[in-house]
């Protein structure tokens, strides 16, 4: 017996050496993972080896160039309808920095911009990259970005082509995203894309108008991802609006500081104003009431950006009106929200809504719960009835009210404007901090067993008009 427990004795002692080498091993792999060797962004963190970034991990996917890059790099043929994009996509999707010949104010240098209105694919994929956050592993990622630009190619296929052609790169990308195990993990809801238009432009079965826009986010693999638009469909659970971006891209805290400085301690020469066109091939409308209250009134100053008016083109025109008036009356135009709320909240002007779907119904992240707090409400019923009378419903509100909510909208820009992706803000959180802190909370309720009701492909049009009928 003994000299068998002898010849047990070196496999034994084998074995022992085995188990501590794979678990050593095992340590040492571990460790270096939790430790960032393999993330991108901050790792570790303090002395107490918290990691900041735990929670907010974002992977991205390296998609083929055909999904962004040489979209925009097609940008002149969209020349017909969308002039000069070539122009907007520049500076990293900010466009033209401005020159200011009026006050040397409003400049590229202090951060602002000629930017368009449906540049935000580009604009929020360049601040993706200085995201603090990014890792190459997607097992450790809490959410995963798509950086495909749907409202680009929107654009350059909208007029004069097929459906097919209009959805020939959203059914290629799904394709691609659906074979990758990213996808398969949770089959594609912790993924979200930016689609940089209204949720409308992508949901063309569910549309009014079968021939506009893509179906992006009625197709297999599109509806499973949650997106950020500028404005919600209000239908679906897997849209999520943002803020138009506006002209304005801070640098540094300092320029968002300085310019919530300058406009705290602007005059406001009008009691109210309006930028926009009006809208006669709509009964609905109500702009050509607003347009008509304000030319009777002498306490209202307006900007008429009818077809053939340039008005509307000047940046510093529509940002001096703002910054000169106490309301801005904000009427829904072609659809329920406009680039204009957040342009004229940027001014420090307190917007006055007519539609619960303007600003209300959108934009949870970024605004508060609290309308009241920052903004005027007078219903288009009334307006288009003739039963009130702007100017006299604005008049009877408290100095010390209006006071109070001027420093409610001065408190919010940054929460409305996306910084330059080129720098980064220190301690201030902007429109996209905000959006990927919403973005990145939904996928967590999602993982944890609070999904979302998807929207149904076949889902029928009497339904979705129903529902649409509560919205007038």
């Amino acid at each position: 017996m003994e000299k068998v427990a002898a010849g047990l004795l070196p496999p034994l002692r084998f074995i022992a050496v085995l188990a501590v080498v794979s678990w050593t091993s095992f340590i040492y792999y571990h460790f270096s993972l939790l430790s960032g060797g393999l993330l991108l962004g901050h790792g570790g963190g303090g002395d107490d080896g918290a990691d900041p970034c735990r929670g907010r991990y974002i992977y991205v996917h390296d998609l083929p160039r055909r999904f962004n890059a040489e979209i925009i790099r097609d940008c002149r043929k969209t020349r017909d309808h969308w002039p000069d994009m070539c122009g907007f996509v520049s500076n990293a999707g900010l466009g033209r920095p401005l020159v200011d010949r009026t006050d040397g104010v409003l400049t590229g240098d202090a951060g602002w911009y000629g930017t368009h209105q449906f540049a935000l694919d580009a604009i929020f994929h360049n601040r993706m990259r200085q995201y603090e956050c990014l890792t190459n592993h997607s097992a450790v990622a809490d959410a995963v970005f798509v950086p495909f630009y749907a409202g680009f190619d929107f654009v350059r296929y909208h007029w004069g082509y097929d459906n097919a052609t209009r959805d020939a790169a959203s059914v290629d990308l799904t394709r691609w995203l659906m074979s990758r195990p990213e996808w398969r993990r949770m089959g594609g809801r912790d993924h979200f894309l930016v689609a940089g238009r209204t949720g409308w432009d992508f949901r063309r079965d569910t549309n009014i108008n079968p021939n506009w826009g893509t179906n992006l986010l009625v197709m297999p693999g599109g509806r499973d991802m949650s997106v950020l638009v500028l404005e919600s469909s209000l239908l679906n659970g897997s849209d999520y609006a943002v803020p138009y971006p506006t002209y304005f891209h801070p640098k540094s805290d300092a320029d968002v500081f300085r310019w919530q400085e300058r406009v705290r301690g602007m005059q406001r020469r009008w009691l109210m104003a309006f930028v926009g066109a009006p809208r006669p091939d709509d009964p609905k409308n109500i702009r050509a009431q607003i347009i008509a209250a304000c030319n009777a009134s002498s306490a209202c100053s307006q900007l008429g950006c009818a077809f053939g008016s340039s008005q509307c083109h000047s940046p510093g025109n529509i940002m001096r009106l703002f910054q000169k008036s106490t309301f801005c009356l904000q009427p829904p135009g072609d659809s329920y929200t406009r680039r204009s709320v957040f342009d004229s909240m940027v001014a420090g002007c307190i917007p006055v809504f007519f539609h619960n779907a303007t600003a209300y119904l959108q934009y949870a992240w970024h605004l508060p719960r609290d309308h009241a707090k920052y903004s005027v409400f007078i219903s288009h019923h009334d307006v288009r009835a003739g039963n009130v009378s702007i100017e006299a419903t604005l008049r009877a509100i408290p100095a010390a009210t209006v006071e109070r909510m001027r420093e409610e909208v001065i408190r919010l820009i940054p929460a409305v404007i996306y910084a330059d992706p080129r720098s980064k803000l220190e301690t201030v959180k902007d429109a996209f901090d905000v959006a990927v802190e919403g973005i990145i909370d939904r996928i967590a309720m999602t993982r944890g067993g609070y999904g979302r009701s998807w929207l149904l492909p076949k889902q029928s049009r009497q339904a979705l008009d129903s529902r649409r009928r509560k919205l007038d």
